[in-house]
């Protein structure tokens, strides 16, 4: 069969189109085609950024099958790809001044099918990962859920490749920022402060922490809290890290931490914490793991649960739908996780026995967390590759340049929820105001004896 469409025919069409698309968008970076040319897509284009495609079956892939994962996967291959920046400056370029919509009105569907017509049979571009989850990525069936598989799937890819862009502390859940030009390391340490001092801990308290990483939160409090803390993780690779840290720092009497499953916990202690592990239990297991944390806790004792959430749906149908963004994390990134609105949240806590005494939300300073290691991911480029490979490294780096975007934008959210367990009518013991959760004072151990 002979092509109908030559290789010069193919440029010449994408080059007009581009171009018009860059009159009407007036965008900051520029288009690097197979063959070299560059085309720019504003007036005012960064010289030094270039967002560059591989071969005419880019596009013709992109025709076929027009989805967000088949771009993603493009991306990992490296047939779309990017010079000049990392991925957060080229999203940050690609925004128009004004509204797209009416931009693409003005340039018209058909405009641009004719110009893409050269590329419809335009042969395949391979864009096959072999970095998926090979089972259930989305575990509603708690017969076919097997949380440690997914923890392990996503946690287990090694420390030092997590130690590429997090903290020192090896903090990878959302930081705060008491200011905006804080440091990722001073963010996440007042983070820590933060959790502890709206769970109020107290020298000689017990805490727990349920899917505690690598660490950090449990030594934190026990060093600067004075509190005897325990943490349980899924993961091989987090528990060796914690076990090593707490030897490092001395802190054997204080702090313990295990690989156990929430589900198979007992004892009693003062205060639990959750933080950045309820997005892995499924939103149909929510009873039983508030149920769970509830025996584990004693009389009045507080919980803080910090997690990640999406808007409230108007029916069932809608909140049980997969967008494209989740089935791609779920496929890629995180096996198993699921997210509902805070007030289905906060109806689950009050359903099993929780009293709920303070909502914060967290949107803004996650946002900023994901770019931050996203930036860092990418000045690591190099080293990142040798660990985890090419495709999952710019998986990774896609995963969180997404995070942080749709952090921003508002289609994902994050909250930290305190409750209490209630155990009956009367004061639950909190202060009559918030203002201490802002004095910045951690209790003086040397009284706790």
């Amino acid at each position: 069969m002979v092509y109908p469409f030559s290789a010069e025919l193919q440029v010449r069409s994408l080059t007009e189109a581009l171009e018009t698309i860059g009159q009407h968008l007036d965008l900051r970076l520029s288009v690097r085609l197979w063959n070299g040319d560059v085309i720019p897509l504003g007036k005012n284009v960064d010289p030094h950024l270039f967002l560059s495609l591989s071969g005419p079956g880019v596009l013709g892939t992109l025709m076929r099958r027009p989805t967000l994962e088949t771009l993603t996967r493009l991306y990992a291959k490296g047939h779309i790809d990017f010079q000049g920046g990392d991925l957060m400056d080229v999203h940050a370029a690609l925004q128009p001044g004004g509204s797209s919509r009416q931009a693409f009105r003005k340039i018209g569907k058909g405009f641009l099918v004719k110009k893409m017509l050269p590329f419809l049979l335009a042969k395949t571009t391979d864009a096959e990962l072999e970095t998926g989850f090979g089972n259930d990525i989305v575990g509603r069936r708690e017969s076919r859920r097997d949380n440690k598989e997914y923890i392990q799937f996503h946690y287990d890819v090694g420390n030092e490749f997590y130690q590429l862009f997090l903290d020192e502390e090896m903090q990878y859940t959302c930081s705060y920022y008491t200011n905006w030009d804080n440091s990722l390391e001073q963010s996440q340490i007042d983070k820590m402060d933060l959790i502890c001092r709206k769970l109020r801990l107290e020298p000689g308290e017990s805490m727990l922490d349920i899917g505690c990483g690598w660490g950090g939160l449990i030594c934190h409090a026990a060093k600067n809290y004075g509190v005897t803390a325990h943490g349980v993780t899924l993961s091989q690779e987090q528990f060796d890290f914690a076990q090593a840290k707490i030897r490092q720092l001395g802190l054997e009497k204080l702090v313990t931490v295990e690989i156990r499953d929430y589900r198979d916990l007992d004892g009693k202690y003062d205060k639990v914490s959750s933080v950045g592990m309820f997005e892995h239990i499924g939103v149909a297991n929510y009873p039983e793991y508030f149920g769970i944390i509830r025996s584990l806790l004693k009389d009045r004792g507080l919980l803080l649960n910090h997690a990640l959430a999406r808007s409230s749906k108007k029916s069932k149908r809608k909140a049980r739908k997969i967008r494209p963004e989740r089935k791609l994390l779920l496929k890629y990134i995180f096996p198993g996780s699921e997210l509902t609105s805070v007030g289905f949240t906060q109806d689950s806590m009050e359903q099993n026995g929780f009293e709920v005494h303070d909502v914060e939300a967290l949107r803004e300073h996650y946002a900023q967390t994901c770019r931050a290691w996203c930036k860092r991911l990418t000045a690591n480029q190099e080293r990142a590759i040798e660990l985890v490979g090419y495709e999952r490294y710019r998986m990774w780096v896609a995963y969180l340049a997404g995070a942080s975007i749709g952090l921003g934008a508002g289609s994902i959210k994050i909250y930290q929820v305190l409750a209490s367990k209630k155990v009956g009518k009367g004061r639950s013991g909190l202060p009559p105001t918030r203002s201490d959760l802002y004095t910045n004072q951690r209790p003086e151990l040397s009284r706790a004896g």
